[in-house]
């Protein structure tokens, strides 16, 4: 599973204490310049921290050029809502026309359905409860049977990416790994042997 990073730390240091391909993630929250220009990249809209449209169109703006290399843009999501992000979904995802969108499942998207024909990609947001719930592993058993590119937000420990890897995963970020070498040297451990930690 790739590890998609919003960091500025060195990113074949990253690699080496991960173990596993990384490719950047950028965020309108820190505004970074692409480490590897001619690699591929995913973009998060920073929903997490709190939404800024402006500055996500800026990102978008400021990637268009690699837009070709870019796995999924994550469309404008409500952290925890699956109804209101379903709504935002609606209405923001004709203006991420061109891009390749992905739809962040928030807590109930098992009650809903899922846009599978408008979206190329998954991102298992949501709660932690929720994140590791047979709900989200459904979804991600469904996004690989459809094809669609499958991302995991938030994965910070070694069980987490794991289960996630397990699961199919394609990608997964996560804030302590773009910050801690300890946080990513414990996933290397983890891969090398795994079901130790």
């Amino acid at each position: 599973m790739i590890v998609m990073l919003d960091t500025s730390t060195d990113f074949d240091l990253c690699e080496s204490e991960l173990g596993v391909q990384v490719e950047q993630l950028f965020t309108p929250l820190t505004g970074l310049n692409p480490k590897r220009p001619n690699g591929r990249f995913g973009i998060d809209n920073g929903a997490f921290s709190k939404f800024n449209a402006e500055a996500f169109m800026r990102t978008l703006k400021k990637h268009e050029p690699r837009k070709n290399l870019c796995r999924f843009v994550a469309a404008p999501d409500v952290v925890g809502s699956a109804i209101r992000t379903l709504e935002c979904f609606q209405r923001w995802s004709p203006k991420l026309t061109g891009w390749p969108i992905a739809l962040v499942c928030q807590d109930g998207q098992e009650h809903l359905s899922i846009p599978w024909d408008e979206i190329d990609a998954i991102f298992i947001g949501g709660s932690t409860e929720w994140k590791i719930s047979r709900h989200a592993a459904a979804i991600v058993k469904a996004s690989k049977i459809l094809g669609k590119w499958c991302h995991i937000g938030r994965i910070n420990t070694p069980g987490r990416y794991e289960y996630f890897e397990e699961l199919g995963a394609d990608s997964c970020d996560g804030t302590g790994l773009a910050k801690y070498s300890h946080m990513r040297e414990s996933i290397k451990r983890s891969i090398e042997n795994p079901k130790l930690l």
